[in-house]
């Protein structure tokens, strides 16, 4: 991998700069600030060795410009915010199908659309399959006959109790083949990275691609939500100064709630799911609340989520 080293030599892999690393012979790292992407791909070798390269020039680009843009990609897309980097257009691109109905800033998107812009170098004759997550948000290449196996975390940070028989297993994987409209993975929830309005461990989305998963993911777990009193939301802007959700109430903490409660609020994102699936935005998604999911699947589908047992 010889043009990959030379070209971080020239990048610079000090300080705040774009790094790479091998992690295994299909896996690689890249990191630059905040963008942590782990890269998958196999194939020929040559050509591997041709993408990664291709991938890598091009990410060290990504985070300058995203900076540059930063004040328009915080604007409400109703607001038609003016964008012109690739990866800021296809921000606002996974975006606007859910403006007209929701509030939705471009930053809904921006994982997702990260991982689609790198993915298109590993778009050639030669690779067989190959992933790019970046925190969760995974866009995919498939070629004919294969697949991938994506595993879902019900809950963050706490034990994941199995379901009983009748119900689907919490710890799970989406199992996405190639002929599928399947390209794009996100994850949305209160623990995560990003505020949630909502109070969801978890909500999986697949989609097209991984921009508009991200925004699919953001918008159910929104709505995955019910009036509890001792549910502690606080005004964004209180707890980071540059958020693109201004004042409004985001979920810091979720005690353990009342059976019917959790069963009301995955039954609203449920309806969420469903209404964007109707529009043909989103594939498939599973939810996840404290012990309880719900699914929105494809009809004859249901071998699309598999539980922990059959991993």
């Amino acid at each position: 991998m010889a043009d990959m080293r030379q070209s971080t030599a020239r990048a610079g892999s000090v300080g705040t700069g774009p790094t790479f690393a091998p992690l295994d012979p299909h896996r690689w790292y890249f990191q630059h600030g905040p963008i942590d992407l782990i890269l998958q791909v196999e194939g020929e070798r040559p050509v591997v060795q041709q993408v990664l390269a291709d991938s890598w020039e091009r990410f060290q680009s990504v985070l300058p410009q995203l900076v540059s843009e930063l004040n328009e990609l915080r604007r409400p897309v109703d607001e038609q915010p003016s964008l012109h980097g690739p990866v800021a257009v296809r921000m606002l691109q996974a975006c606007v199908p859910f403006a007209a109905e929701r509030f939705i800033t471009p930053m809904a998107a921006v994982a997702g659309a990260v991982a689609d812009e790198l993915i298109e170098a590993f778009k050639r004759g030669g690779i067989v399959r190959a992933s790019i997550n970046n925190g969760g948000d995974i866009a995919l290449h498939l070629t004919g006959g294969q697949r991938y196996r994506i595993g879902i975390c019900a809950n963050v940070g706490e034990p994941n109790p199995l379901s009983s028989a009748s119900q689907p297993a919490l710890d799970s994987s989406f199992v996405i083949v190639a002929d599928t409209p399947v390209r794009g993975v996100a994850t949305s929830g209160w623990r995560g990275r990003s505020f949630s309005l909502g109070i969801a461990d978890g909500v999986t989305v697949l989609a097209a691609n991984a921009a508009s998963a991200d925004a699919a993911a953001t918008m159910i777990a929104n709505a995955v939500n019910c009036e509890y009193d001792q549910i502690v939301r606080r005004p964004a802007n209180q707890l980071k100064d540059d958020t693109d959700l201004a004042g409004r109430l985001v979920t810091v903490h979720v005690p353990p709630l009342p059976s019917a409660l959790i069963a009301e609020a995955l039954e609203r994102g449920r309806c969420e799911g469903d209404h964007w699936h109707r529009r043909g935005l989103i594939y498939a998604a599973a939810l996840f609340l404290q012990g309880q999911a719900a699914l929105v699947l494809p009809p004859g589908q249901a071998a699309l989520l598999q539980g922990a047992s059959q991993r």
